[in-house]
């Protein structure tokens, strides 16, 4: 199976969020590319918010692009057979944290944002990262600086993205 057919899978089981989850699954019909940076029409991305329901935290990196505290993603890369095995990639890479596992049962949310550049949009699909209570996180290159935070700080030291995420990641947790 391709990323692309997993990717569509993925979303067609995801049972929120129903319009945005069609324009998703729209932009991949019409863009057999779609899953890449490549695609000049937007890209799939996986993203992965990695909490600590024992300390009652959120990890968060402060992008060194974007300059905004944000969850750990990014791109989808050819060498990835699933959306949740780039979601976990991602997460691992970006927090230095090898222990990483992602919630089961799918990702919580989708986000469709405009980003700078010749790509005018990404479709990141938002996934849930579990880190154990002793997990100790390292800076990655694409990072100014990483944190822990607490679930309403988190919410509110991010953009309005951060703050949905943050809610839904709490809401599959019962936390």
């Amino acid at each position: 199976m391709s990323l692309h057919a997993d990717a569509y899978g993925v979303l067609k089981r995801y049972g929120a969020q129903p319009a945005l989850r069609d324009a998703y699954l729209a932009h991949l019909d019409a863009h057999p590319d779609g899953m890449f940076k490549s695609c000049g029409a937007g890209h799939v991305t996986a993203s992965a918010l990695v909490v600590c329901p024992e300390r009652g935290e959120v990890l968060l990196t402060l992008h060194r692009k974007l300059r905004m505290w944000l969850q750990m993603g990014g791109h989808c890369e050819p060498g990835d057979v699933t959306l949740a095995e780039a979601a976990l990639r991602e997460a691992r890479e970006e927090s230095g944290i090898g222990a990483l596992e992602l919630r089961p049962g799918g990702p919580v949310r989708l986000d469709r944002h405009p980003i700078p550049g010749p790509c005018t949009r990404h479709f990141d699909v938002q996934y849930v990262a579990l880190a154990p209570a002793a997990a100790a996180a390292r800076i990655s290159d694409e990072s100014l600086d990483l944190r822990w935070f607490g679930y309403a700080e988190a919410a509110e030291i991010g953009d309005s993205s951060v703050g949905l995420l943050v809610g839904a990641a709490r809401e599959a947790l019962g936390v």
